[in-house]
């Protein structure tokens, strides 16, 4: 299962060759799904962007910007209410356009932003000091990582609109 899971999200958004970091080409990466399929700590991510009906949006050209929650973001959320969350397409795909931005928004720039529209329609709040990069009640926990598609900046807690 766990095969199939990481081909179809490698299949998500193509293959073309991405970026880390550190300017490093990312190994059978390639894209945020191929990034996050290839990961297990995103495996959860990956379930729900899947359960959410999103694959073929994220499959665009973009570029977009996704702050993506581990596992451990995820399993900070209750049981049942991520339970509740996955049982709902509509609402977890709100919740998971949440987590994404129009365009390449790399660490630096955000660090000058107090805000960003998502796809979702809502903003969220940024705030930036010492080196550290505050996403709502969030931490960015790893900046940067690009993808043929945009970039992906690791979360450490899921984001949730606002009612």
């Amino acid at each position: 299962m766990k095969i199939r899971t990481a081909i179809l999200g490698l299949a998500l958004l193509g293959g073309a060759p991405a970026v880390a970091g550190g300017g490093a080409a990312v190994p059978g990466g390639t894209t945020i799904a191929g990034i996050v399929a290839n990961d297990p700590n995103f495996s959860t991510l990956l379930s729900a962007v899947q359960a959410a009906g999103l694959t073929e949006t994220l499959s665009g050209a973009g570029p977009f910007t996704v702050f993506a929650p581990t596992n451990a973001a995820f399993a900070k959320v209750p049981a049942d209410q991520l339970n509740a969350l996955l049982a709902d397409p509509a609402q977890l795909k709100a919740v998971l356009l949440y987590h994404v931005v129009p365009g390449r928004v790399m660490a630096a720039q955000a660090a000058r932003l107090t805000s960003a529209k998502t796809v979702n329609g809502a903003s969220l709040n940024i705030m930036a000091s010492g080196g550290m990069v505050r996403i709502n009640n969030a931490t960015v926990t790893k900046a940067d990582v690009m993808a043929s598609n945009g970039v992906i900046h690791v979360i450490d807690t899921v984001l949730l609109p606002p009612q």
